[in-house]
């Protein structure tokens, strides 16, 4: 029943009526638009607490790469098993091979151990990776400075010899009749490999010459000569500009662990044998490094995955080997 007030005392019964119809609906627009003003509060507030939740998704994610990425610096393997399991990776051949071709905070010796390494499924990704470069119309000692590039030659001969054979045939692939197998590209390879470093090297005095390449390169094409003007332009370009050998920069560990957020000592629990042993501990950006020694610094023992941290130290940690605790020690030194 809608009361109607301050109504002129000479309306008609009808025009009443209306008046009261008018109101009703007034009420009942009232009512809707209240209702709509309380929806969409709802839905912003829905929408708020959303936008948090994917950011907070989001930086801990960045947070689980960051730290499979160290890992991966540290031991590759482990690496991509923490990143797989953690569902950042998928587990094939050519997501892992697009992983380490962008290479981003990738040490470039650990992207070489690993591709080089003989396992079945290794040796995929490796031709997956090699899949990736691009290499038409571009000649041998280019095509050498792109891949060498992208990794470092690990020091094993055995895994040399398998990186060096999967990029000839990617180099054969793209430039079909430049040679007359991948054989011989593959030679050709390891001589223009050995020529920069003959070349180059300071400790190498007897600097081999143009003629004496061609000569050592004489029948590799199937018994056959390669054209003379192709090794000498090889040679030429090798002589000219060496091949830039990677170097890690600050993704690289050692620059991690002179550049500390916090460093100092605690006491660490064993994983298999449940002694306590004091350990050297360095904490920077959300990972805790333990070492046996503060003087060297070259590999660490282990690494943490800090989930949180308040004043002084990060305590609340996931420990790779088998669950090991950290208690701080007594006599720690952090300021």
């Amino acid at each position: 029943m809608v009361l109607i007030t301050d109504v002129p005392s000479d309306l008609t019964a009808e025009e009443r009526q209306e008046l009261e119809h008018i109101q009703r609906r007034k009420q009942e627009l009232l009512a809707d638009i209240q209702r709509l003003k309380d929806e969409i509060a709802e839905v912003t507030n829905e929408i708020e607490n959303l936008g948090s939740t994917e950011e907070r998704k989001n930086m801990q994610k960045n947070k689980q790469v960051a730290m499979g990425r160290k890992k991966f610096n540290m031991d590759p393997k482990k690496g991509i098993q923490f990143l797989i399991e953690n569902e950042l990776l998928k587990h094939t051949c050519e997501d892992i091979a697009q992983f380490l071709y962008k290479g981003e905070g990738l040490n470039k010796t650990a992207i070489g151990d690993y591709l080089g390494e003989r396992d079945d499924f290794n040796i995929q990704v490796l031709h997956a990776f090699v899949e990736l470069h691009e290499f038409m119309d571009l000649n041998l000692v280019q095509a050498l400075r792109q891949f060498l590039w992208s990794f470092r030659l690990p020091g094993e001969a055995q895994k040399i010899d398998r990186m060096m054979e999967a990029f000839a045939q990617r180099y054969c692939q793209c430039n079909p009749g430049v040679f007359q197998s991948t054989d011989t590209c593959y030679v050709l390879s390891f001589a223009i490999i050995m020529l920069n470093t003959s070349l180059h090297n300071p400790n190498v005095k007897d600097k081999p010459g143009v003629d004496r390449f061609i000569a050592m390169n004489r029948g590799i094409n199937d018994g056959g000569d390669l054209p003379e003007d192709l090794l000498r332009n090889l040679y030429d370009s090798i002589k000219n500009e060496p091949f830039k050998i990677p170097e890690d920069d600050g993704n690289d560990l050692t620059h991690t662990f002179f550049n500390p957020d916090r460093e100092g000592w605690l006491l660490k629990l064993g994983g298999r044998v449940k002694t306590w042993k004091r350990r050297w501990f360095i904490l920077t950006d959300n990972c805790l490094y333990y070492f046996e020694y503060t003087t060297v610094r070259g590999l660490a023992s282990g690494v943490y995955n800090c989930l949180c941290t308040y004043e002084g130290w990060a305590t609340q940690c996931i420990s790779e080997d088998h669950g090991g605790t950290l208690s701080p020690a007594r006599e720690s030194n952090v300021d």
